[in-house]
This record gives C-alpha cells, sequence and structure tokens, in this order.
C-alpha cells in the first residue's frame, strides 16, 4: 500500500491516516494524481465503515 510522502505522517500507510486527517483533505482538496485517488479512496472507505476491507480474508463486521 501507498505510504504518505509529504507531511506530519509522512512514512504512514495511507490505510493508518487519522480519519480527521483525511477529512481535511476532503475539505481543503484532495492533491492530484495518484496520491490524490488513495487518499479519496482510503476517506470513502473510512467514511462508510468499510475499514475491514484493508484486512483481506477479515469478514465483515456482524450488524446489529
Amino acid at each position: 500500500m501507498l505510504r504518505m510522502p509529504y507531511g506530519k505522517y509522512k512514512g504512514l500507510r495511507l490505510v493508518d491516516l487519522p480519519e480527521p486527517y483525511l477529512v481535511w483533505f476532503s475539505q481543503k482538496g484532495f492533491p492530484q494524481g495518484r496520491l490524490g485517488e488513495d487518499l479519496k479512496a482510503v476517506y470513502e472507505i473510512k467514511r462508510n465503515g468499510l475499514e475491514y476491507l484493508f484486512t483481506p480474508g477479515q469478514p465483515p463486521p456482524a450488524k446489529e
């Protein structure tokens, strides 16, 4: 998986970025190119509670 290439979270995997940081990007604008597209995807996955998709083989959580 891609890692954050700059900033406070440089070197951190995109899937491990804190959600508030992704929300900030969504409000200010994602970067252009592949990084921006990947950040958007991670943001949407986290926003919709689908983090289990980051762990292959893990089933979705049971609905209550």
